[in-house]
């Protein structure tokens, strides 16, 4: 069977992402309807009429029906505004850029101590399976999978900022003005969330090598006399490298999502603590803003994924 070109497999991926991030938003949307208080009442202010608040409520468009707002919301997104703040005032697309590169730092240093730590572990693991190194491993990685990463975040501020002094314990500097600056500020938060990642990753590579170089066609490599360790990098990671492909895509969603609360715990002015902000004060256009924001982050993520996966292994495209 014919592979499908690039731009159909992306522009197939993208119609498919369509209906993700309509039914994603609304259920967000839906949500913040059942969020207790009046926006309106904070808008208009201490003692306010009701009249006034009243008032507030169809300036606003809050008076509308629900599947009103959301239309007026979604019309407003396919024409490339994000809306504006309620409460300040400021386009939430001007907000949002202010405080993604904040998540995102946090993100890759995350994915990168993740998979630096991650691989080694997993190819050691499977280079001797049942002995004291696959123990140790295994229970590294348990303990990656376990402790939460709000509980590893509060240790870590205490011992490393707090007694040692070693990194800053909260806030963010810009990677543009400083980068060392900008990565010592984020380097405790993707500590934090890299934890998770490293265990993930060792345990599933471990499991996806041990299956391929106890395969019969390792095995004949053997008898053909080829060293163990130009099997591992030459033909065992190849084979895995599918399988480590996908397992990044899902650490890179997963930690998108772990920001929402490690940030809360360092202070940091990102896309986490931003929709934490927006949903305490039902600032629903901050809110539906950063979500929206983060569904297209994994959705290219997931796209690239697939684009990867399929240059590595024609016969998924097929």
């Amino acid at each position: 069977m014919a592979r499908r070109s690039p731009v159909r497999v992306v522009g197939s991926r993208l119609l498919q992402a369509v209906p993700v991030i309509v039914l994603a938003t609304f259920m967000v949307f839906a949500l913040l309807k059942l969020v207790p208080g009046d926006i309106a009442v904070t808008l208009a202010g201490d003692n306010a009429s009701d009249a006034r608040i009243a008032e507030i409520r169809s300036i606003y468009g809050l008076d509308r029906p629900f599947l009103v707002q959301y239309g007026v919301w979604l019309g407003k997104v396919v024409q490339g505004d994000l809306s504006q703040s309620l409460l300040t005032g400021e386009q939430v697309a001007t907000s949002i850029g202010r405080a993604f590169p904040n998540t995102l730092l946090i993100v890759v240093i995350a994915l990168i101590l993740a998979l630096l730590t991650g691989i080694p572990m997993g190819v050691i693991a499977a280079i001797k399976p049942n002995g004291w190194v696959d123990k140790a491993v295994s229970m590294i990685a348990s303990l990656g999978v376990a402790i939460p990463g709000f509980w590893l975040a509060m240790i870590l501020v205490a011992e490393i900022s707090l007694r040692l002094n070693w990194l800053p314990a909260t806030g963010a500097k810009s990677f543009a003005t400083s980068p060392i600056e900008a990565i010592r500020h984020a380097l405790l938060p993707g500590i934090a969330i890299a934890a998770y990642g490293m265990a993930e990753v060792a345990r599933q590579l471990r499991g996806s090598l041990l299956e391929v170089l106890s395969s019969q066609y390792v095995r004949t490599l053997h008898a053909k006399g080829l060293s163990m360790s130009r099997i591992l990098w030459q033909h065992g990671l190849k084979n895995v490298s599918v399988n480590l492909f996908t397992i990044i895509s899902l650490l890179v969603n997963r930690m998108l999502a772990a920001t929402v609360v490690i940030e809360a715990v360092f202070a940091i002015p990102g896309l986490g603590s931003l929709i934490v902000r927006g949903a305490i004060q039902r600032d629903f256009p901050i809110v539906q803003g950063v979500v929206f924001t983060m569904v297209i982050a994994v959705i290219l993520v997931n796209l690239i994924t697939d684009l990867l996966c399929a240059a590595v292994d024609p016969r998924i495209e097929q």
